[in-house]
This record gives structure tokens, sequence and C-alpha cells, in this order.
């Protein structure tokens, strides 16, 4: 309702504003135009045949104020909400009727300035058209003005001015009360700058709420840097701009009953510090000096206060205050000439109209607590619907939250698993591969052992038929015994040299039999690695089975290495040479 009031005064201002011919009635085609700004600036869907339908049964004649409300509050005013400029709404109704109004003769403040105090107007003016302010919301605005001016009030002047204002009427215009301030009337000795800011700051003050305002130091939430910005302390919030012409916000600092303010003890090269502490983050701020940072903090505290006791600013709450005070004055007013009416006729009438009087204040009053306890219900009920539902939508989100986590720890485990199974897969595919090079060495060195071994087996018997053969030689003839010396020489030469090639063959067969050690050493290592990764992949999957190669059964070990032969074929070999070595000295 009561913003609902605050509208209605502003679309009055345009209204009368288009009555040209002060008639009270205007045209359709100018009520379509403003009707049409109306929803633009609000925030409304506008329906441009709505106001031919509302009136299609009247002619074509202008509407009057009565005529034009029914259909502004039922198309317009029962459907705004209080998302629009409330500031923008008041400039176009202002456009309308200053262009018309405002007589800027003598006036020694600007436009702007002008329409501060129109707004200033609307807001302590008294709910009756035509609107008016009367004597005593004059006497706050112009005691607020030189207090913002830094001036001295001086009440015998607007005493003055009082009775002057008296002789004519009780209360002012809008226009009248711009004239009034714009002529200089109450700020003589100072100057056009000094008052502009006073009026600025009446107007921030009563009209948007700003409690306080002024530069201070804020410390950043990212970087942790200190950085000058223009605050404004609003019953509700603390909003903060780069400069003071409010061009570039920077943030908003959301107060409620849970709230508080603390002072802080000097930091970081920073004095006069205080601290504000909301429900989801803290704000560090420097004020300029210890006086500053005081005012700041019970600004702050006091804002704090009504929100928790869920009262209004101070300048609204005043303001009501003085409204029903007057309301209670006139009220007395009234009932006392009642009363001296009253008193001029017989006695019983007015014992029987002051009794129907209090049962009509008692039903009043009663009906307007039951009003005020049935939205009290509402409002509470709807809170704590919200409430709930906030509630429920923060659980759900923290469990998809815990969701999401949870997939997301499984998720790494799996691949660090897959990671470690491929590189014990490539790990093991190099100890197979290893083995496999070990074996392939291994049998290399079986087959090079088998060929020396082969070819000593030849030389030996070479040696014994040459040894054989020159026993033979010896025992033939004595006659041939030179020449059998000197063919015993040679083959001696023979035998040396087959000799040396024996103890040649030796030492490769020692070499090879090195190399073959090797090569065991190395498929000794090889198959200890198999059977090490298969432990661990057999650990870990049970169900990888390596191939290990057979066991072998003893070797026979000569004197250079093993052997190729078993032991029956070499008790054959012995024997045979043996034989072979005895036939030539039975012969002799």
């Amino acid at each position: 309702m009561a913003l609902r009031d605050e509208l209605l005064k502003s679309i009055w201002h345009a209204f009368t504003a288009l009555d040209v011919d002060k008639s009270g009635k205007v045209s359709k085609s100018q009520l379509k135009v403003l009707s049409h700004n109306l929803c633009t600036v609000m925030r409304i869907p506008h329906d441009p045949v709505a106001l031919e339908e509302h009136f299609k049964d009247d002619d074509e004649g202008p509407v009057s104020t009565q005529g034009y409300m029914p259909y502004l509050n039922k198309f317009i005013l029962d459907k705004v909400q209080d998302n629009f400029n409330r500031q923008d709404f008041n400039r176009m109704c202002w456009t309308l009727c200053a262009r018309k109004n405002l007589n800027r003769t003598h006036l020694l403040i600007s436009d702007e300035d002008a329409f501060k105090i129109w707004c200033i107007f609307n807001f302590l003016s008294e709910d009756k058209y035509p609107l008016a302010i009367v004597t005593e919301e004059i006497e706050y605005f112009l005691r607020k003005l030189t207090e913002a001016m830094g001036g001295s009030w001086v009440e015998e002047r607007f005493e003055d001015y009082k009775l002057e204002l008296s002789t004519k009427q009780q209360c002012l215009s809008a226009w009248e009360l711009i004239t009034l301030v714009g002529t200089g009337t109450f700020s003589k000795g100072m100057d056009r700058q000094t008052l502009s800011m006073g009026i600025t700051e009446v107007f921030h003050e009563l009209i948007l709420d700003v409690f306080k305002q002024g530069y201070m130091m804020k410390k950043g939430h990212k970087r942790k840097n200190w950085t000058e910005r223009w605050f404004l302390l609003r019953p509700n919030s603390i909003s903060y701009y780069v400069s003071e012409d409010l061009a570039e916000k920077k943030g908003d600092i959301l107060l409620d009953g849970n709230c508080c303010v603390e002072s802080l003890p000097d930091k970081e090269g920073k004095k006069c510090l205080f601290y504000v502490k909301c429900s989801d983050k803290s704000y560090e701020i420097s004020a300029s000096d210890k006086k500053r940072k005081q005012e700041w903090i019970q600004a702050i505290q006091t804002c704090i206060s009504l929100l928790k006791l869920g009262r209004p600013a101070p300048h609204r709450e005043s303001r009501q205050k003085r409204r029903e005070l007057r309301q209670k004055q006139q009220a007395e007013q009234g009932e006392l000439e009642l009363r001296m009416r009253e008193l001029q006729t017989a006695n019983e009438n007015k014992q029987q109209e002051l009794e129907a009087m209090r049962k009509k204040l008692e039903e009043a009053a009663a009906n307007a607590a039951e009003e005020e306890r049935r939205l009290l219900q509402t409002q509470t009920e709807q809170q704590d619907r919200y409430r709930m539902d906030l509630e429920r939508e923060k659980m759900v989100r923290q469990e998809m939250e815990e969701q999401v986590a949870q997939k997301s720890t499984e998720l790494e485990q799996y691949l660090q698993r897959v990671r470690e199974l491929e590189d014990m897969y490539h790990r093991l595919e190099d100890a197979l591969e290893d083995e496999r090079g070990a074996r392939q060495d291994e049998e290399t060195v079986r087959r090079l052992q088998a060929r020396l071994l082969e070819e000593e087996a030849t030389k030996r018997a070479e040696l014994e038929q040459i040894h054989l053969h020159q026993q033979r030689t010896i025992s033939e003839t004595e006659a041939e015994k030179q020449e059998l010396e000197k063919e015993g020489t040679a083959k001696e030469s023979a035998l040396q040299a087959a000799m040396l090639q024996l103890e040649q063959l030796k030492s490769e067969r020692q070499g090879a039999l090195e190399q073959y050690q090797d090569v065991m050493q190395k498929l000794e290592d090889a198959a200890n690695n198999t059977r090490t990764w298969k432990h661990k992949v057999a650990h870990h999957e049970g169900l990888v089975r390596l191939i290990q190669p057979g066991s072998k059964g003893p070797q026979k070990i000569t004197n250079w290495g093993p052997a190729a032969f078993t032991e029956a074929e070499l008790s054959l070999r012995k024997k045979d040479w043996q034989e072979r070595k005895n036939r030539p000295a039975q012969t002799q």
C-alpha cells in the first residue's frame, strides 16, 4: 500500500500537467501515451486496447481523474512489482509536469536540484489531493537542509515565515517549495554549490535511504590489497563505488539481523580499522580517522538493530509518527468541534453519538488488528515455505556433489590400477624377451661346444693313428731305422703341431665354457626376473602364468667343462683307446 501511495503522487503530478485548461480532465490520446510510458518504466506488459475497452461505453470526450483511476488501479497499479527503477519513474513524471509548472526565472538551483526537491516534496506531502506539504514538514526539510549545508538554524526567521504563511494558507505546493528553496530564502550566505550539495545530501537520506556516505579503504578478498571506495550505507546494505559520482558500482554488503560490526586493532600499516561480519563473509574497512570510524560503526549498528526489530528507516518512521500525530491532533480537533456542537443539543443525543463512535472505533481497531494478524501469519507461512524449499535444494545439491566426488575418486583409482597393470605388462614382456635371448645364447654355446668336442675327438683319433703308425714303422726293419727316424722326426713335428692345435682347441673350449657360464648366469637372472614378475602379476590378477624351462638332469663334467656325451660313452671310448694303445706294444 505504501508503494502505491508513493506512485500515485508522481502520477498525479503527470496527470495534472496534461490537464492544460485545468478542467480536471485529460484526453484519451494523452492518457494512452501516459499509460504506455508508465508501463514501460514500471516494466508492466502494456495492453494498447485496454483503455478503449475500459471506456468503450463513454463518449469520445476527455477522462477525469475519477474516471481514469479504475483503469490505473486495474491495469497498472495492481500489476506493479517493486522491481523497477523508481528514479526513472520519477524522472518521467517530473519531465511531464516540470515543463508546465517550473518557473526558472529567479532560481539559484539547477533542474537536477529542483527534481530532487520535487521528490522530497512527494515524500513529505500529505496523502491528500491536491498534494501539499504542511508547515511542520517544511520546517523538518529546511532544518535538514540547513544542517547538511553546515549552517545554523534560525528559529526566529522560520517563525516569521510561518506567520506570513498562515495568513495565506497552511501549506505549500511542490512548485512553491522549489521556489522557496531555489530563491535562497533560508540559505543566505551560502553559495550555489553548497546549496546543491545540501539538497543532494537530504535527497540521499530521505529518498535513497542513505544513512551515511563517504570515502574509506576496503581490503580485497582475493588479492588482499587496500583500495579506496565511496561507501553508501542504506538500511539493508552497504554499497561501494569507484568514486562519489556513483558511475561504477563495485559491490554490495548485504545486511541482516545476524550481521555485526566490530572495531579492529591497527595492522598492516592501516589505522582506524573495523570489520563488518555477515553470514557468508567478512569485510575489513579502514576509516580516515577515529571520529569517522566511530560514526560509521554506530550508523551500521543502527541499521542492524533496525533490521533485527523489523523497523523502517528512522526518517520514514519519524515521518509516520509526525503524520500520526497530526492525524491525532486533527482527530482531536474534530472531536472537540463535535463536542462543541453536541453541547448545543440534548445530553441524551450526545451520549448516544459518543457510544456509537466508540463502537465504530473498536470495530475498526478490531478489524485492523485482525487484518494485521492475518497478513503477518501469511507472511510467516510464506517465509517458512521458502526456507524449507531452500534447505531441500541445499540438501539435494550436497548429495549430488558427494556422488560426483565419489565417482571421481573411483575413476581415478581405476585409471591408476590400469596404469600399474600396463606398466607390469611391459616389464614382463621385457623380462620374457631377456629370457628368450638368454635361451638363444645358451643354444648357440651348446652347439659351439659340441662342434669343439667333435673336433677334439677327430684330432685325438688322428693323433692315435699317427702314433700307431709310428710304432709299426719302427718295428718293421732296422735297416730303415734312419729313414724311420727322419720320418719320426717329421711325425714328432707333426705331433707337436697337433698338440699345439689340441692346446688351442682346449683354450677355445675353455673360452666356450666361460661363454656358456655367462649365458647360464644370464638365463638364471632372466628366470629369477621372470619368477619375480610372475609373482607380482599373480598377486594383482591371479590370471597370468609364465612358461618356465624344463628341468635338466646332471651333466658329465670334464676338465674342459660340461661334456657332450654320457658316462657310458666315455667308458667305451676310453676302453677303445686303451686297446689301440696297447696293440703296437704287443707288436714290438
